[in-house]
């Protein structure tokens, strides 16, 4: 390993020690032991494990980290891999044994997660409701407020990502600088640069990919509630939910990167699922307020022929088992959190489904492939 890779790695490391010890809660071991049920006895073939196995031999997945998939509350599958990864703000990493304490990129899966905490600061009476206007909650930036029809905006456009304004995270890699949130991450006051896009179609009208959206969902948040996004997050989501250790990454001008910068395990991850699967609740205690929930994932807004958006979450219908004539099978909604590189989480309500996934195939135009044939053709193929 080369010096440039150890610094990084050493970087990395100092950033788990450092959140280890400014943000401690209860270990996974102490908070995370879900009942392990056999694949059988949850509604699932038998041979679950061997299937993604077979998957994995035949190179029809790639570059897995780790799996967790829940049924019922009960846990059914755990594996984790060794692979080559990268963390955010820093880049490559070198090959890491990922196990069920290992920190992960989620990407863009920060998104949800940042959704999730503007609800309960919307409840705590901390930042405003949808329907104010956006700029109401930016005075420092009036001098933007009337111009080019931006006095239009609402949080909920934010919310849904249907600003209207110029931006372009999705045609350009992240690695070139005319890619907006690059270039928000690049700019002297990131919050301008978002402020400042010009509204080039009606509000609410267009879903658009906005990077920038989020970051504004995060400044509110922490502008009502005095403390960081990732404290905030800790707070009254992460230690709420039992989680371990985790990270927020921040740029280079210390605001967080609020749309891609959150680092959890997958088990981690899985508990977020676990309780928008409960509305918001994790037993009796009610952590995220169940309208907010369902509000999250009420699809609002179509993002291509497959997928809709709610508050910062994607909505689809997927079909699964035999056809039987012209229909294409069972058709159950997916509430999804989705990130670059392969990161994702699916949820299934119907089954009582949770599966959160970590992968390594950052920048590769193929990374949506394996977390989609991981559940498409070993989990739900396995459901009985």
């Amino acid at each position: 390993m080369d010096e440039k890779s150890i610094g990084r790695r050493q970087l990395l490391l100092s950033m788990g020690a450092a959140a280890l010890s400014q943000l401690s809660g209860p270990s996974l071991a102490q908070s995370g032991a879900w009942p392990l049920t056999e694949p059988g006895d949850a509604g699932f073939a038998p041979d679950l494990a061997a299937r993604l196995d077979k998957a994995i031999a035949e190179k029809r997945i790639w570059n897995v980290h780790g799996l967790v998939v829940l049924r019922n509350d009960r846990l059914v599958l755990e594996r984790y891999f060794e692979g080559e990864d990268r963390a955010r703000g820093i880049g490559a990493i070198g090959r890491i044994s990922f196990g069920p304490d290992t920190l992960h990129d989620l990407r863009s899966c920060s998104k949800s997660i940042v959704g999730l905490l503007y609800g309960i600061a919307l409840h705590q009476g901390l930042v405003p409701p949808p329907e104010a206007p956006l700029f109401a909650a930016f005075p420092e930036y009036a001098d933007l407020a009337a111009k080019e029809g931006r006095d239009r905006l609402t949080i909920h456009h934010v919310l849904t990502m249907t600003m209207g304004t110029d931006w372009d995270e999705s045609s350009l890699p992240y690695s070139d600088p005319s890619n907006s949130e690059t270039a928000m991450d690049n700019a002297p006051d990131r919050y301008r640069y978002i402020l400042e896009r010009r509204v080039v179609s009606q509000p609410g009208a267009y879903w658009t990919y906005c990077g920038g959206a989020t970051a504004l969902l995060a400044r509110i948040i922490a502008k009502g509630s005095g403390k960081t996004l990732h404290q905030f997050a800790r707070d009254n989501l992460f230690v709420p939910l039992g989680m371990g250790p985790t990270e927020w990454v921040t740029g280079r001008d210390g605001e967080p990167f609020a749309a891609s910068g959150a680092r959890m395990s997958p088990r981690d991850l899985a508990r977020i699922g676990q309780l928008i699967l409960h509305g918001g609740k994790m037993g009796e205690r009610a952590i995220v307020p169940a309208d907010w929930v369902a509000r999250s994932i009420t699809p609002m807004v179509s993002t291509d022929e497959a997928r809709r958006y709610g508050y910062q979450w994607f909505v689809l219908d997927i079909a699964f088992g035999k056809p039987r004539g012209w229909a294409p099978g069972r058709l159950e909604r997916l509430w999804v959190a989705q990130g670059e590189g392969g990161q994702r989480l699916f949820i299934i309500p119907a089954l009582q489904l949770v599966v959160a996934m970590t992968c390594g195939n950052y920048g590769a135009q193929d990374q949506g492939i394996p977390p989609a044939r991981i559940l498409r053709e070993v989990i739900l193929a396995s459901v009985l």
